[in-house]
């Protein structure tokens, strides 16, 4: 089997995040995790990632932050907006930062892992 894609969570919520990247490895990606936005910038700093599950709104440095930061200095990888304030205004403002796509919270699991695999998969 094709060794599994290297995955980014970033999420202010402890148990969110731990959730998901339990969930992910369960489907054998190998998942890294960040609490905000400053640590993920300082993990992808020395490290790259396939895809990037991302929140918006976090203290520090926010997801529109991190994005940015992604689309500069790691333009392959890929990048999925996580937000439990979902309006048009930020799926408008991720997608003109180069997201690949928005997923608003609270979301179901098995959508989640299909936005996931279509978007790594490059469809």
């Amino acid at each position: 089997m094709a060794e599994k894609n290297r995955i980014l969570v970033v999420d202010d919520e402890d148990a969110l995040r731990t959730v998901l990247s339990a969930e992910l490895e369960g489907e054998g990606y190998r998942v890294s995790s960040a609490a905000d936005g400053d640590e993920a910038i300082n993990i992808l700093r020395t490290q790259y990632f396939d895809l990037i599950l991302l929140d918006i709104k976090m203290p520090k440095v926010d997801g529109f932050e991190v994005l940015k930061f992604v689309k500069e200095n790691h333009p392959t990888s890929k990048v999925i907006m996580l937000t439990g304030f979902a309006d048009l205004k930020n799926a408008i403002e991720s997608k003109k930062l180069g997201a690949e796509d928005f997923v608003s919270k609270p979301y179901d699991l098995v959508d989640l892992l299909t936005t996931v695999e279509r978007v790594l998969s490059g469809l």
